[in-house]
């Protein structure tokens, strides 16, 4: 038998070591966690817990990122609602439109208040982006509930991430300028209402990290909030 060329064996070698390449690329990718699959825990959780005690259907429903997620005062906030929270600590647009099947259109709401976008906008997302992907959330749930009313809370002037401001402000205003245009759309303007007389973010309504905010900053999200709410729905106290 003729002897493998010098040539043919240096094809047979780089072959071999592509192919123990891609093995090992493939099994990292699959031994790696995705973005995604770091919210399956959080979404798996509410998912048992809406087996455990089935929520009503009907209800108010929060969506969004840590600042519901962290919202631990919202019943005595808001007594009388029947308010359904689906925060999810560091959430961004596209965890959302990823898990708006199992964490937004189960619960047939009656209103959706979502609050998104400040971790986009922090990750490098481009306001135009947020203006696309709120545009995807609301075709993604008017398929299903045509009727139902969409407030989006705006994104909020922390003191810790004041450096983001214009885009900030670009996406909020991207996103207003599209609800102003739309029906069954609703803003609210956490920006201005959280600014001192002067332009600059309030010191004083933040805990610790200067992003998240404190029960007076959550007080001011209640104020503006009420007159979207509709009568509440049982007695509270």
């Amino acid at each position: 038998m003729q002897a493998p060329s010098k040539f043919t064996y240096a094809v047979r070698t780089c072959q071999i070591a592509l192919l123990t390449i891609w093995i090992l690329a493939e099994t990292a990718s699959a031994q790696a966690p995705t973005a995604e699959s770091r919210f399956e825990k959080t979404v798996k959780a509410y998912e048992a817990a809406d087996k455990a005690e089935p929520p009503p259907p009907g209800a108010i429903l929060l969506v969004g990122d840590s600042q519901f997620f962290r919202w631990k005062t919202l019943k005595e906030d808001l007594p009388g609602y029947t308010i359904i929270n689906r925060g999810v600590d560091s959430f961004q647009f596209a965890d959302v439109l990823e898990f708006t099947d199992r964490i937004v259109l189960p619960y047939k709401p009656r209103l959706i208040v979502l609050h998104i976008g400040g971790n986009d906008i922090h990750t490098g997302r481009s306001p135009d982006r947020v203006l696309a992907d709120f545009k995807a959330f609301v075709a993604k749930v008017r398929q299903p509930l045509p009727a139902v009313p969409i407030v989006f809370s705006s994104l909020t002037p922390s003191p810790a991430r004041w450096n983001e401001a214009e885009r900030r402000r670009q996406a909020n205003k991207l996103v207003q300028d599209y609800i102003a245009t739309q029906e069954n759309l609703h803003f609210i303007d956490l920006w201005n209402a959280m600014l001192t007389p002067d332009g600059q973010p309030r010191e004083d309504i933040w805990v610790e990290d200067r992003i998240h905010p404190n029960h007076a900053g959550y007080q001011i999200r209640v104020k503006l909030m009420l007159p979207l709410l509709g009568k509440a729905d049982r007695e509270s106290g």
